[in-house]
């Protein structure tokens, strides 16, 4: 007969999981605050330019990821309170300044010859960063203390992978000449290093170093 007082693993023999994860509460509500940020920034984007691209496939497919990233904002926003009680907008915020240049800077084309630059902004920068970042949130908070979170990621995942092949897919379709290809590259480059300023989503430390506790290679002192 087995010892009742006998000290037992808090799991079942085949559950291997650690109870903490990476995060803190507090950076935990942080990080999903800048993805609420982020993803009504999303939703307000794409709905502006379903009004104004002339590509009827294009304006219908971004009609849907709006409604995508609308969803996202919500989940995010439902579970702040459960992750710390204070108010809510003080969570609801970008991590920096930076972030706020690359969203600005995402949004400026205007013209309706313009769509290969606006969808190379959300769907070779913006999606495949917040991918990246939900990934690492995902592989370093607890399914046991932050489930919830973890669910809200998955979802979030699902639909952001979705998107991102649909964006790649017209913007194969709409990339025609080499001069295309160009502007496509360039306006990729110019995005890509306001968005490496700012650090990501959720700013620096958004898919971990130096913020994860990892060095940092350009504070390393070499000794000769």
């Amino acid at each position: 007969m087995a010892d009742p007082n006998r000290p037992r693993a808090a799991f079942t023999p085949w559950d291997r999981r650690e109870l903490p994860g990476s995060f803190s509460v507090e950076e935990s509500a942080k990080r999903v605050g800048h993805y609420k940020w982020i993803e009504m920034r999303t939703f307000e984007v794409l709905g502006g330019w379903v009004a104004t691209v002339p590509e009827l496939d294009v304006k219908l497919r971004l009609g849907t990821h709006t409604y995508h990233h609308a969803w996202h904002a919500e989940l995010w926003h439902k579970r702040l309170p459960e992750l710390r009680e204070m108010n809510q907008e003080r969570l609801n915020v970008p991590p920096n300044d930076e972030l706020v240049a690359f969203v600005d800077a995402m949004t400026e084309p205007e013209a309706p010859d313009l769509t290969i630059e606006k969808l190379v902004g959300v769907y070779r920068v913006l999606i495949p960063h917040k991918i990246a970042a939900y990934t690492f949130h995902l592989n370093n908070t607890s399914t046991i203390t932050d489930a919830p979170t973890v669910r809200s990621l998955n979802f979030a995942l699902a639909d952001e992978f979705d998107d991102w092949r649909d964006g790649e897919m017209l913007l194969q379709s709409l990339i025609e000449t080499p001069d295309e290809v160009q502007r496509a590259a360039d306006r990729q480059a110019e995005l890509e290093k306001l968005l490496l300023a700012a650090g990501g989503i959720a700013g620096p430390g958004s898919i971990g170093s130096p913020a994860q506790g990892e060095p940092d290679p350009e504070s390393e002192q070499v000794t000769p």
